[in-house]
């Protein structure tokens, strides 16, 4: 059965998140359903990573096999076709090798957050964007994110459903930026890793925020993580902010990809 990558775009707005759900719309269901119109059977995919309910994706990566061979640029527009109208959008898709895993064979994983810092509620943006009503400090988020580079125990930052077996893990970066965006300044900021913990970025974006305030300081966040006690975890943002933006590869199949 040849294996196919799939670069997977979504708003999560509609989902109970990625993973599939019995009785609660995923994204994994939309496309295993839609491979079903295809090839007429049960289909099994795995992703790079189960986003949660609300949460985006611009480079998610999945995989699945196929009984058949398929052209890929023929099967993308076959999956679209059939996902419409959900809001899913197979953006490419590639022949990889049988052992070739979207999860296993990840290197790494990226994600960004988008902060909206205006009084008035967002309406265009609404979903797509954490909107709080004061200016943020850009240079105390840098300061109190820089304690968080490296390799570190994250359980400060980690969900209390957790299942990951450790909970240490290296951030490779976080960098935050202030930008004028479609709705009125922001901060964005970009995170990567191999792998994250759950609830982790936005653990640490809700964290940075409570910084950027004034109502922490900077090092509070190197406190709270040396604590290594999820009640000394700031606020766990919300999920609309959020989107997975990509997925890195030794070998990657979507390299040429815009």
């Amino acid at each position: 059965m040849p294996r196919y990558a799939l670069l997977v775009e979504y708003d999560g707005r509609p989902f109970s998140g990625w993973q599939r759900q019995a009785d609660r719309p995923s994204v994994q269901g939309a496309i295993e359903d839609a491979l079903a119109q295809l090839e007429k059977r049960a289909h099994t995919i795995a992703a790079a990573g189960r986003t949660d309910a609300g949460v985006h994706a611009r480079g998610q990566v999945a995989h699945c096999d196929m009984e058949r061979g398929w052209d890929p640029f023929r099967l993308s527009e076959a999956l679209n076709y059939h996902l419409k109208p959900a809001p899913v959008a197979i953006r490419a898709a590639a022949l990889v090798a049988d052992d070739w895993h979207a999860r296993f064979s990840a290197v790494e994983r990226r994600y960004a957050f988008r902060l909206l810092t205006r009084r008035a509620p967002a309406t265009l943006e609404a979903g797509q964007v954490w909107r709080v009503n004061h200016a943020l400090d850009l240079d105390a988020v840098r300061e109190g994110a820089s304690h968080l580079i490296g390799t570190h125990d994250f359980t400060t930052f980690r969900s209390t459903i957790c299942q990951a077996k450790s909970p240490v893990k290296t951030m490779d970066e976080i960098s935050v930026d202030r930008v004028e965006g479609p709705a009125g300044p922001e901060l964005r900021l970009f995170l990567r890793a191999r792998s994250f913990l759950h609830n982790q970025v936005r653990s640490i974006v809700g964290t940075l925020e409570r910084v950027g305030a004034g109502a922490w300081a900077p090092e509070d966040v190197a406190a709270a993580l040396a604590a290594r006690d999820r009640a000394a975890c700031g606020p766990v943002c919300p999920p609309g902010g959020l989107a997975l933006v990509g997925v890195g590869y030794d070998d990657d199949p979507f390299a040429a990809v815009p």
